[in-house]
């Protein structure tokens, strides 16, 4: 008999931590995929797939950041050349992207007085009160300072800047839909996280809807509750281990709001030290598991854009005493 998460979980202290919608034997068999040519077995695409969506394996973290923040500039220079207003749901993770987006816009010239920023998410307390943006663990101090304030002269209109704080977040769905009631385009930026969630959009949430149909109208979440997975992903990715630091509830736009979106930029760069991920799992089973609730990245690949990811993420994902 083989010992492993499945055969020892019950009756475990994780027999009823994991989202009761989680098939973990399906997980890993797809993730059994990357025993064997696992960067051509994680590009395989699937009949759900999008025609125009498309994973790119980046070989370093220094390609990720570039090619991921040229895709970004590429749709401001577009929209901007076409005369289109452009509306972005933007992350404050994956970062290392909007370095990049600032060099090649100013390069270039490009003024982005035709974008509309809407941060996806932000830290909160039970009834949706955020950190103050001066606060460096708040994501508008991240934003301020990673993007907007370095495009100078060239940056987005403090007015057309949106974050996801208390008395602002509600107001998304009106303005994202008035503005592509004008023809603008909406454009969704995004990482994946430990639970396979799209901005803070957890897996828990599916057991809270019937239908498919009724969570795919949700447009955002005052004071989330997170999962216990994405507290440690954030210990470990935004706060040096620092467990304590990290809040457990967010406010975050929901599957109403990011499955609109005309094109998507992803990036999944979560590799470790020593060959260790903490990524890998997730973006497996984020590519090729049927669109499910229980799984909210699985439904980007629907929708056109490009994912990029490092390649060391692929795998092989295998047992390794290093």
């Amino acid at each position: 008999m083989a010992i492993n998460l499945m055969t020892t979980l019950r009756g475990s202290l994780l027999e009823n931590f994991f989202p009761k919608g989680w098939d973990l034997a399906k997980f890993d068999r797809i993730l059994s995929r990357s025993e064997k040519e696992p960067v051509k077995e994680l590009t395989r695409r699937e009949t759900w797939w999008n025609k125009g969506y498309k994973p790119v394996v980046c070989d370093d973290i220094h390609d990720f950041d570039m090619l991921m923040g040229h895709e970004m500039a590429m749709q401001i220079r577009r929209t901007r050349e076409a005369g289109q207003q452009l509306a972005m749901i933007l992350p404050v993770g994956p970062m290392g992207m909007y370095r990049w987006a600032v060099y090649f816009l100013t390069e270039w010239n490009v003024h982005c007085d035709h974008v509309h920023g809407f941060n996806m998410d932000e830290w909160s307390d039970g009834d949706g009160n955020t950190l103050p943006p001066s606060n460096p663990g708040a994501f508008q101090y991240a934003m301020e300072q990673a993007f907007y304030n370095p495009l100078g002269k060239l940056t987005i209109p403090r007015s057309q800047r949106n974050f996801a704080v208390k008395n602002n977040l509600p107001s998304y769905p009106a303005k994202i839909a008035a503005l592509k009631k004008k023809g603008a385009k909406l454009v969704v930026a995004y990482g994946i996280g430990r639970v396979f969630h799209i901005a803070f959009w957890e897996p828990h949430f599916a057991a809270e809807f019937r239908t498919e149909a009724q969570w795919k109208k949700q447009p955002y979440r005052l004071g989330a509750k997170l999962h216990p997975l994405t507290i440690e992903q954030n210990a470990i990715t935004s706060f040096r281990s620092r467990t304590t630091l990290v809040p457990a509830r967010a406010n975050t736009i929901g599957p109403g709001l990011f499955l609109q979106a005309d094109y998507c930029i992803g990036g999944a760069d979560g590799l470790l030290n020593r060959g260790m991920m903490w990524q890998g799992l997730s973006l497996w089973v984020a590519l090729h598991h049927r669109p499910s609730p229980w799984i909210p990245a699985s439904y980007m690949s629907t929708m056109p854009g490009r994912l990029f990811f490092l390649r060391g993420l692929a795998g092989p994902l295998v047992a390794e005493c290093n």
